[in-house]
This record gives C-alpha cells, structure tokens and sequence, in this order.
C-alpha cells in the first residue's frame, strides 16, 4: 500500500482496474485507492502478471501493508504469502522458503525482511524522507529551517523539500529536540531515507544511527522483483552506515558558516533582479532571507552578478573573444521528471494533432461585458476552459484513459492547466469545471496559479486531471504544439489574439482569430472524433452566449 499524501496513515482500495492473471506493463493502472486527501490512481512502476491481490475493493489497510504481487505467470508466491503467519507456523515456512530458493535460479531478489531489533530509547523518532507526491521517488532538501540543537514544536516547518512538482514546506508531527540531521542541503535522497532524528535532549541515538539486523534473519527468496518490506525494515545484509558526526557543535557551526537561508521565491527574485544573496540581509526566522527582502533590496554599487545555482551565485566570468565557456546547473527533481514523464507519454502514446482558427470577436465583446460587473474577473483562458469542459460533455471519447486491455470513460471532467513556474511546469487541476461558471473557473485558476508560483500547491491539486490545456498566447506564440500530459488522452495548445484582415459575407474586414492545437492519443482518439470535438470547441468559443445555456 503505498504513501500517497504526507498525512496518510491507511489506504482503502475504492477499484480494482487488473485481475488476478491480467498481464500488467509498467504504468499501467493497478487501482484507484482513496486516502485522506483524494481518490488516487495508482500505477504499477513493473512489468509481470497480477499474481495476488492483498486487498479487496472496499477494504482499507495501513501504508506498506500487501497491496498485491507481481511476478512471472505460475511462479511460486506462497513465501510471500506466508509473511504474515503465525508464529508457531514461521519454523517450518521458512524452510519451506528456503527449500524453494534452493530449486530456483535466483534473477531478482524478493526481500522479506523484519523489524529492526535495536529498540530506540524512548521518545526518539526517526523522521524519514516522506512521499509528498503520489509520483515521487526522492526528494532533494533546498533549505533546512532548523539546525541540530533546536527545540521543535508539533507543526514546526523542518525544511523545505523539493519534489518532482513542487518545493513544499515539511511540517514535524513530533515534538523534542532536533538531535540529528541526515540529508544535507542540496542533497537529494530516496522516499524513506533517513531525513532527521528527534527526541529527548542528549538521548542517544546510536541505535538509530547504526540499526543492527533482527536475530531472525531475513530470508532472500526468489524470482520475483518485488520487495515486501516492513516499514522499518533492516536489508539482507547489515548497511554500512554514514560516519556519525563526531561534535554536534561542529554540526551547528558548519550550518551558521558559509550558509544563506533564503526561501524559493526569494532566491528566484534574486536571481531574476541579478541580486547576490550574500548582500542581502534576511528578515524571515534566523535571519532566513524572504521575499519582501529581495523587493526592499537596494545594491550598495552597481554589480553584475550571475546566479550559478539555485543556492549560490557567483560574479560573472570575463571572457575573452573566441573562447568557449559553459555552465553545468545540477537538474532538479522537478526537471528530470518532466523529462521522464514527457519522454514517456511522446515516446509511448501516438501523437497527432489538429488545428482550428476561430473567430475571437464575440468572445471580446463578451468578455468586456462580463468585466464590467463588479467584482468580477475573466479572462479569455477562463473562457476556453469552460468551452472545453463543455465540449468534453458532448465528445466523451476525448475524454479518456488508455489503460492497455481497456480504455477508461471518464464521467466527470477535471480539468488540468499549465503552469509556468521557474524550475519547469506543473499541472494543478480545476475539478468538475464542467459544472462551474466561468468566474468560478477564473478564481479556481488564480488561486491555483498562485500556490503553484509561490510552490505552495498540494499533490491533491496536481492529480487527477481528464484533460489539459496549455496557454502561450501571452506570449505572443500564435500556434504551437503540446506532448499529451498522461494519463489524458488529449492536450489543448492556445496561441495568442491576433488581429488581421478576414472575410465576412464577401468583404474584407479587420477580425480578431486564435489558434488552437489539439494533441491527441490515436490510441483513444481517431481523428474524425477530435475534429468533431474542435467544431464544438469552436462553436462554443465563437459563440459564447451559447455557454450560458
């Protein structure tokens, strides 16, 4: 059962989309399982058959409970299965496991291992790397917000931990002193890894430090590549553990040494107004540098510097004429999971795409109408969300999931919009947009586009969108293309309003048209149904009055 929220203690499968004996490739769909924030898809990061469902629909488990094995069709599982045996009963199943490893030729290890055996003192908590989004593996620390030494209260920010979507802030649910830290800023570090240690004040943490395997050993079975671990598990064989730190106070002055606490959006303004962090004084908790820091900011002498990192900036280099020079910037969780989902969705799902011009003249008029009530704010993006939300209701077909032996219909529509941040993009969804007006949809989107900015949005936000709609017209792009942001069988591209000489009725007048792309999976999408989808995609945006009905 995986972690799919920071908070989700217990997952309950609301659907099983594979059965038992279904052959699964990796990405594929396993199930929807509902926690304490949203209904989720889950997929299968393997390739195997379905050999064992764990848990039935409608029922809940905690985290890390059997969710389901995945193996080679007619391999042996009952050591897996008998995990969960009584005591009396482990004797003679662990030589049966071991008579079965003996038999097999071992290709992939399946790990069954136990609780740690070293008991911490009371009080002490390790604090893992945790899961903040459903699709992440690692996690890199960008700022710690606490230093060996402090006192932490429950709900203290302990650090800000970038994730392949987002920077969010990393809240503690235990109180006590910070008496370790695991994972220095900059690192990056697997789901689970040891973050942070805390407890009483001089406690020792040895044990954690320096985990020592359980009496019983755990057994290697075999074939399988699964893991099913316990959630303090120790490996097969005994790690060698980082070094401890010797002197805690050396710990404490490497952090205040050498260091610039500042947020993400300060660092980004900085970089962007060709600030040195150095020259900054921070006004946030510890001297940590905000934004309101960088906006105040006046230079003491005019001074080119050029940011090398997301954390440090450096002067500019002079370079001579002819000569060859180049920076290499560390890629961020976010930055390599675009590239890996991207590269997926072009390289697995057949692309083409489609191209209407439509008539912008009434949506002006309408939307200057619209503005012009009080307390109201729309704009054209607004009004193509609406449209294709719409237009989804009457062309289900783009509305889609391929799932491999199935293709899924999805009744509601959810509706995902790209947004520009500064390390990539992300996709926050506008929920049921079909059933929203349009300034409904308009303060959805800048509520959104705001978290998103200030990198405040949640993985509840960013999941689970039908459909997407990427806009550029902003930037004065009249027409592009976009890869399908998976698993949506469609993506639409918004160029901007250009103003030109059209036909009307035989005569040549000034019109305002935009064009607009659909990308669709051939797979759930033929063409003949995507061009219809655009017809009324464009009636509604040519028209829209008809929007209102």
């Amino acid at each position: 059962m995986p972690r799919l929220s920071d908070t989700m203690e217990e997952g309950t499968v609301a659907k099983w989309l594979k059965q038992v004996g279904d052959v699964i490739s990796e990405g594929d769909i396993l199930a929807e399982i509902e926690t304490d924030k949203a209904t989720m898809e889950f997929e299968s990061f393997n390739e195997g058959t379905l050999l064992h469902i764990g848990i039935q629909e409608g029922d809940a488990a905690p985290v890390d409970a059997l969710l389901a094995i995945i193996g080679e069709k007619g391999e042996d599982i009952s050591a897996l299965l008998s995990g969960g045996a009584p005591a009396a009963q482990e004797a003679s199943e662990a030589s049966a496991a071991e008579a079965a490893v003996s038999a097999a030729e071992v290709t992939a290890p399946v790990v069954v291992a136990t609780a740690t055996a070293t008991a911490l003192p009371e009080g002490v908590i390790v604090v893992n790397m945790p899961r903040l989004s459903d699709t992440m593996e690692e996690g890199t620390v960008a700022t710690w917000l606490k230093k060996v030494g402090d006192v932490i209260e429950e709900g203290d920010i302990l650090a800000e931990i970038e994730t392949d979507k987002a920077t969010m802030e990393f809240e503690s649910f235990n109180a006590g002193t910070l008496l370790h830290i695991g994972i220095g800023e900059g690192e990056a570090a697997p789901v689970d890894s040891l973050l942070a240690i805390i407890g009483p004040k001089g406690a020792d943490i040895s044990a954690a430090l320096n985990p020592v395997a359980a009496p019983v050993a755990a057994k290697t079975v075999a074939t399988a590549p699964v893991a099913v671990n316990d959630a303090a598990a120790a490996p097969v064989a005994t790690p060698t553990p980082k070094a401890p730190v010797a002197d805690a106070t050396a710990v404490n002055a490497s952090v205040q040494t050498g260091r610039i606490f500042a947020s993400p959006l300060a660092k980004k303004l900085a970089k962007e107004k060709g600030i040195s962090l150095s020259e900054v004084k921070g006004t946030g908790e510890q001297g940590r540098i905000v934004k309101i820091d960088i906006e105040r900011f006046t230079p003491a002498a005019a001074q080119s510097i050029a940011t090398t990192s997301a954390t440090a900036s450096a002067q500019a280099p002079v370079m001579a004429a002819g000569e060859e020079h180049y920076t290499e910037v560390k890629n961020s969780q976010m930055r390599k999971v675009i590239a890996k989902r991207l590269g997926e969705s072009k390289f697995s799902a057949p692309h083409y795409y489609l191209t209407v011009e439509v008539a912008m003249d009434n949506a002006m008029a309408s939307r200057a109408q619209i503005n012009s009530l009080p307390d109201t704010k729309v704009s054209f993006n607004d009004m193509v969300l609406k449209a294709s939300a719409m237009a989804l209701k009457k062309h289900p077909q783009v509305n889609t999931t391929w799932q491999g032996d199935t293709t899924r219909f999805n009744s509601h529509v959810h509706m995902g919009v790209a947004v520009a941040v500064p390390d990539g993009l992300v996709v926050p969804v506008v929920r049921f947009a079909d059933q929203q007006s349009l300034s409904q949809i308009g303060a959805a989107v800048k509520d959104l586009a705001g978290k998103a900015r200030d990198k405040k949005l949640t993985p509840a936000e960013m999941e689970g969108s039908t459909f997407t709609v990427s806009n550029l017209g902003m930037f004065g792009i009249q027409e592009f293309t976009s890869i399908i942001n998976q698993p949506n069988s469609a993506i639409l591209s918004v160029g901007a309003i250009v103003q030109k000489p059209v036909v009307k009725e035989g005569a040549i007048v000034v019109g305002n048209t935009m064009k607009i792309t659909l990308a669709c999976d051939h797979r759930t999408v033929d063409g003949a149904t995507a061009a219809a989808f655009l017809q009324t995609l464009q009636a509604f945006l040519e028209n829209p009055v008809t929007m209102l009905a």
